[in-house]
């Protein structure tokens, strides 16, 4: 079922490394948090104190409880961690707010058919960025490293509801057309 709604749901994708926690950082800077746009804090099974973004950090059978109790509008596993998106979301959607959130691209084709209103921002790097950005944040080892390298290029969404922001220099303008995209969403 589609969830007809005034608001839209902003999906931000990208790969490991590409800076998109700090570009909706900016943006939640830019909005303010009681704005016109909810930036959703998602429930992770990663450590709260694993670094990063802020989340919601639970265990695997706690997700796995919550999954099962309907707490989440979307969910998916990803590098050996559960991700979700809470339901709440939808009484934003419904109040005409915007939702954005960090998700997988591989959970893009279900928010297409889960959501009526529905924006994509891929947030994008050179490999050498990318490459550099994931080594000083030292939360993967040089394995997971490559592997999350030899997949950035990798299954990219592409439609008339994706927008494309190359995060490779200067945060400041990067942050500028992120911004811009969500408010073009």
């Amino acid at each position: 079922m589609t969830l007809a709604a005034d608001g839209r749901f902003i999906a931000v994708v990208g790969p490991s490394g590409a800076g998109k926690d700090s570009l909706i950082n900016a943006a939640r800077v830019h909005f303010g948090e009681n704005g016109n746009v909810r930036f959703v804090r998602r429930v992770i099974t990663r450590p709260a104190t694993a670094g990063g973004e802020d989340h919601v950090a639970v265990s695997a059978a706690e997700f796995e409880s919550m999954r099962d109790a309907g707490a989440f509008i979307l969910d998916w596993q990803s590098h050996g961690l559960s991700y979700g998106i809470p339901t709440d979301v939808r009484d934003d959607l419904l109040a005409g707010r915007s939702v954005l959130a960090n998700l997988s691209r591989a959970v893009i084709p279900a928010a297409r058919q889960k959501f009526e209103n529905f924006r994509v921002i891929v947030v994008t790097a050179p490999v050498p960025v990318l490459a550099a950005r994931l080594a000083a944040r030292g939360r993967e080892d040089q394995a997971d490293i490559e592997e999350r390298l030899r997949r950035a290029p990798q299954d990219q969404p592409v439609g008339d509801d994706v927008a494309i922001v190359e995060n490779a220099a200067e945060l400041e303008f990067a942050a500028s057309r992120f911004i811009d995209a969500i408010a073009l969403a």
